[in-house]
C-alpha cells in the first residue's frame, strides 16, 4: 500500500496546512473534493486559525467551497422541514438518519458534511402513508422499471427514492436499516422506541448515540460503495468524540451493538476509526467489541480490503490492488445483502437488462 494519503494526514494533524508547498496543496483539494471534504477542509482551517496561511488561490478555492457547503445545509435545513410538515398529518414522528440527523441535532459531524438525500425512518407498517402524505407535497417515486420497484418494495429496507417534482430533492424513506432480504436484520422497533427528541424541533428525532454510531457503522461496513468511505469513516470519528464524553456511552456501544446483531460492524467501526484517525477508544470497549472479531485470515484480508477502500477515491491515494479492492467490498456488500440466488439474479439483471431498459427510454 501507499502512504498515508495527504488529506487524511491534515485531517489528523490540522497544523500540518501552515507548511504545505504550492503543489501539496493542488494535490490536498483534489484529493478533499474526491473525497466531499473541500467544505470540511475549509473549516477545519478556519477552526484552527489557519486560513491566512492558506495561500491565495486555494483559499479562493475553499471559500467557495465554504459558500457552497453552507447553500448545500440551508437547502437540507428547508427540506426537513418541508418533509416534517408532510407527515404532520400523519402524526408519524420524524426520525432523521445520518447527515440530516448530523445537521439538525447540531453535532459535530455535520461539520463540512455535504450529503445527496434525507434518509427518514417510519415504521414499515406505514410505508404507504408516508408515501401518499410525500406525494400530496410533491414528491414522486424516481422513474424505476418493474424490477427495481419489486426490489425496493419487497426485498429493500426503504422505499425507491423519492425526488420533489419542483425543488430536485431526494428523499429516501427507510423502514430498517438493512434490506430484509439481508443476513443480519436489527429490530428497527427497537431503534424507533430509543430514538432521542432534537432540541427546539417539536416531533422531530434522531437515533439515539449508540444507535447512530451503529447505523453509522452499519451502512459503511455493509455497503459495496466506497467512493465515500472516508467521509463516513470520519462522521465515525467525530460521533465516537462527541458521544464518548457522555457518562455511559462507551459501556452501553458493545451491549446494544450485540443487541441489535451488530457486532461485527462496530469492530470494523472501531478498528478503521483508531488506524486511520488515532480515535481514542477506552481499552475496555475494543476488548468487549472483540467479539465482533473475524478470525485472524479474513481480519487479514479485511485489512488489506477496507484500508485501501476507505481511502480519498482519487488516484494518488492508490495502488495497483485498489480497484481489486474496492470491486471485492461491492461483491461482499452485494452478498451481505441478498441470498446467493437472489444476487445471481439480480446481478445479471443489472448488467444485461436495466441498460437495455434505460436505453429503450431514451435514459
Amino acid at each position: 500500500m501507499k502512504g498515508v494519503p495527504l488529506l487524511l494526514a491534515v485531517l489528523r494533524e490540522p497544523q500540518r496546512l501552515a507548511a504545505l508547498a504550492p503543489a501539496d496543496w493542488d494535490l490536498l483539494l483534489r484529493q478533499a473534493t474526491a473525497a466531499r471534504l473541500a467544505f470540511t477542509l475549509y473549516l477545519m482551517a478556519d477552526e484552527h486559525g489557519l486560513l491566512d496561511a492558506v495561500p491565495a488561490r486555494p483559499r479562493a478555492h475553499l471559500a467557495w467551497a465554504a459558500v457552497s457547503g453552507r447553500r448545500h445545509h440551508q437547502a437540507a435545513q428547508f427540506e426537513a422541514r418541508q418533509i416534517a410538515d408532510a407527515l404532520a398529518r400523519t402524526g408519524i414522528p420524524l426520525i432523521l438518519l445520518k447527515g440530516s440527523a448530523y445537521l439538525m441535532a447540531g453535532l459535530a459531524a455535520s461539520r463540512g458534511r455535504l450529503f445527496s438525500d434525507i434518509d427518514i425512518l417510519v415504521p414499515r407498517a406505514r410505508l404507504d402513508e408516508v408515501e401518499a402524505a410525500l406525494m400530496l407535497a410533491g414528491w414522486k417515486v424516481t422513474a424505476l422499471d418493474a424490477y427495481d420497484q419489486r426490489y425496493y418494495r419487497d426485498w429493500m429496507h426503504e422505499l425507491p427514492p423519492m425526488q420533489h417534482m419542483q425543488r430536485g430533492n431526494t428523499i429516501d424513506v427507510h423502514h430498517a436499516i438493512l434490506p430484509l432480504t439481508a443476513r443480519v436484520r436489527p429490530d428497527p422497533e427497537k431503534l424507533r422506541t430509543a430514538a432521542v427528541a432534537l432540541p427546539g424541533l417539536p416531533g422531530w428525532h434522531a437515533l439515539a448515540p449508540a444507535d447512530m454510531v451503529l447505523h453509522s457503522a452499519t451502512h459503511l461496513f455493509h455497503d459495496g460503495e466506497f467512493d465515500k468511505g472516508l467521509r463516513d469513516l470520519l462522521d465515525i470519528h467525530r460521533l465516537l468524540q462527541h458521544f464518548g464524553a457522555e457518562p455511559g456511552f462507551w459501556e452501553a456501544l458493545p451491549a446494544r451493538a450485540r443487541e441489535l446483531e451488530l457486532a461485527r460492524p462496530l469492530f470494523y467501526a472501531l478498528r478503521y476509526s483508531r488506524r486511520l484517525f488515532g480515535t481514542a477508544i477506552p481499552p475496555q470497549v475494543l476488548a468487549a467489541a472483540g467479539q465482533g472479531r473475524p478470525n485472524p485470515v479474513l481480519l487479514r484480508l479485511m485489512d488489506a480490503l477496507f484500508e485501501r477502500a476507505l481511502q480519498p477515491d482519487h488516484e494518488s491515494c492508490a495502488d495497483r490492488f485498489t480497484a481489486c479492492a474496492r470491486f471485492v467490498l461491492y461483491v461482499r456488500g452485494n452478498w451481505l445483502r441478498m441470498p446467493p440466488l437472489m444476487l445471481a439474479r439480480h446481478l445479471f439483471h443489472k448488467a444485461f437488462i436495466s441498460p437495455r431498459s434505460a436505453h429503450a427510454q431514451g435514459r
